[in-house]
């Protein structure tokens, strides 16, 4: 990409926020009233501050990473994989509340600019992630001017608005507009207040590292092109983010539970006019785009984790349209899910925000920090000072973020997080297991009773041909013509064959064992009754009682499936055959072949 299309395409996220990383942040001071409100300009100066260091900070990761550098590599590599599966906890949480906070900001601004759809704030988030699933699925993909448009529209907009609002604002001489309400405070200043907020507005700084993971996709030189973008994108995301804040407290607009900060702003600036509408509708257009990057990430550092074993094997398929779809199904139940469970408001969204950021943003500059240690390539201590820095100041706000907002949904992060940590670790330990059991080993070499995985006791080995010894049990429901495929296809196979029949009464086993001999009894016959009607727990139990009797025995069931020639009516037939199937498919030394007959 060039720097034209890479810029909106890789910042949606991160610019986006300015739509509500400084009404989060003055939702928390105006708590206080005229008296917290008062500490707006120092706490968004702390968070200038931090996006320019963080933004620095990366510029030290493209370089170090010209490949692309995620938390999670960069984590992984240099602080070891636990410290990675952290870093990549942060950053799925991340991605979750990215699709939720940018959806419910998104129906915000619709809802603010028409508040009769208030009350159907849920359905239109779920509507648009049921959207957003289906085109992913599909395999759209973040390209050219579609999709740099919104971005660049969102742009245009903000400047528009914080241009035109601080000339108006300076015009009129900083004078309260008549009928403002009043600001009541019902909480005192303190410094739970200013942390609580200082990590509200830090939200503002999401997105920030899209770019630096997706340093191969620029032309070449890619990482310089990489470093002028992030460069870009920093100082546009800090001149909109000061002049949102500058521009609100100008006006004197406070957060309001029926209208966004933005909608109140362009209210005052534009009236309701065509303006007013293109930056309601910007808005709305870059926070759908920035919930869409989501997609893009998430599943990519799930097939990640399932290359390294720590994830399901299943996350590293492709779909059809070469998209990771069951990543991109588990992204969108995860953030539906929690924007139903925080009825899709974004205040209420914001708390668990800044935890998973800010850990992944920790992690990623404390490895960088390792990084220049072990390297000590040229300018190495100007690069980790940056790195220092950043780590530093990023492990403030998740601190800060995980004490303030705690008890306000902090909790469910940080629970999340470990969560995360302990489910990666089980499943590694899972694979890591299921390898030594199939690792190949000498034909002679013993039985291990236990290895060093913790692989079990019984672990299955390796057998030659003349270590198998056959017995085929042909399962039998009646004496009919899928029977009999099933018995001559058992016998094709040279090897002693068992008849078994679970009769339901006495008489039904007399019966069958009548038919039995009519047929002229060439195979040998185990009729087993089964007074409470059941046929798959007499089975199971009898191969058992088999495999208890012979262990050293190859159990081979062979199965007669009905099999219909329109698969509605097969509903219409006694699935026996497929419940077999799974209920004798964990014993072990047993082969279930089920042989279909077509109707």
């Amino acid at each position: 990409m060039r720097k034209l299309v890479a810029l909106p395409v890789l910042s949606a996220d991160a610019l986006s926020s300015v739509a509500y990383g400084p009404e989060a942040l003055l939702a928390v001071l105006v708590l206080a009233g005229t008296a917290g409100l008062g500490y707006v300009f120092p706490v968004s100066g702390a968070i200038v501050l931090l996006i320019l260091v963080v933004g620095l900070s990366y510029r030290q990761t493209i370089r170090a990473y010209p490949h692309g550098g995620g938390s999670y590599i960069v984590a992984g590599d240099n602080l070891g994989p636990v410290a990675g599966l952290v870093a990549a906890a942060g950053l799925m949480t991340d991605y979750v509340l990215t699709v939720a906070v940018s959806i419910a900001s998104g129906v915000a601004a619709v809802t603010s600019a028409i508040p009769g759809l208030a009350s159907v704030t849920v359905p239109l988030g779920l509507g648009v992630i049921a959207l957003l699933l289906a085109g992913n699925l599909r395999g759209v993909r973040q390209a050219g001017v579609l999709f740099a448009a919104p971005t660049y529209a969102f742009i245009i907009a903000m400047f528009l608005l914080i241009i035109i609002g601080l000339t108006q604002g300076f015009g009129e001489g900083f004078t309260p507009r008549p009928g403002d309400p009043a600001v009541t405070a019902t909480e005192g200043v303190g410094l739970l207040l200013i942390m609580r907020a200082f990590s509200s507005g830090a939200t503002a700084m999401t997105g920030i590292e899209a770019i630096s993971n997706a340093v191969p996709a620029f032309r070449p030189v890619a990482w310089r092109q990489a470093r002028t973008t992030l460069s870009w994108m920093t100082g546009l995301l800090i001149a909109m983010f000061a002049g949102i804040i500058v521009l609100a407290h100008v006006a004197d607009v406070v957060p309001s539970g029926q209208e966004t900060v933005l909608s109140q702003l362009a209210h005052l600036s534009f009236g309701s006019g065509w303006l007013y509408v293109f930056v309601q509708a910007a808005t709305a257009a870059v926070l759908l785009l920035a919930a869409n990057t989501a997609y893009n990430d998430f599943p990519r550092v799930l097939s990640l984790l399932a290359r390294d074993e720590f994830a399901p094997r299943m996350f590293m398929r492709l779909g059809d349209r070469l998209a990771y779809s069951n990543g991109i199904i588990l992204l969108s139940l995860a953030a539906a899910l929690v924007f139903v469970a925080f009825d899709g408001q974004t205040t209420a969204l914001i708390p668990l925000y800044a935890v998973g950021v800010f850990l992944a943003f920790t992690l990623s500059q404390c490895g960088m920090v390792v990084h220049w240690w072990n390297k000590r390539s040229p300018n190495w201590r100007r690069s980790m000072a940056f790195n220092a820095l950043g780590a530093l100041l990023s492990f403030l706000v998740f601190i800060t973020a995980g004490i303030s907002k705690f008890t306000s949904g902090a909790w469910v992060a940080i629970l999340a997080v470990g969560l995360f940590l302990l489910l990666t670790l089980r499943i590694h330990r899972h694979y890591s297991s299921v390898r030594a059991g199939l690792r190949l080993r000498p034909d002679t070499a013993p039985a291990p009773q236990r290895t060093a995985t913790g692989a079990p006791e019984n672990e299955e080995r390796e057998e030659l041909p003349d270590d198998v010894h056959h017995l085929v049990l042909v399962a039998l429901a009646t004496l009919d013509l899928a029977g009999l495929r099933a018995l001559a296809y058992a016998a094709s196979l040279g090897q002693p064959v068992l008849a078994l029949h679970i009769g339901l009464t006495e008489e039904e086993a007399q019966r069958s064992r009548a038919y039995w001999t009519a047929w002229g009894d060439h195979v040998p016959l185990e009729i087993v009754v089964s007074p409470y009607r059941a046929t798959v727990a007499p089975l199971v139990h009898y191969v058992q009682a088999l495999h208890q009797q012979h262990p050293g025995l190859t159990l081979t069931v062979v199965l007669p499936e009905i099999v219909t020639r329109h698969r509605r009516y097969q509903l219409l037939h006694n699935r026996t055959a497929p419940r077999l199937r799974r209920a004798l498919r964990p014993l072990p030394k047993v082969v279930i072949t089920a042989v279909p007959f077509h109707v």
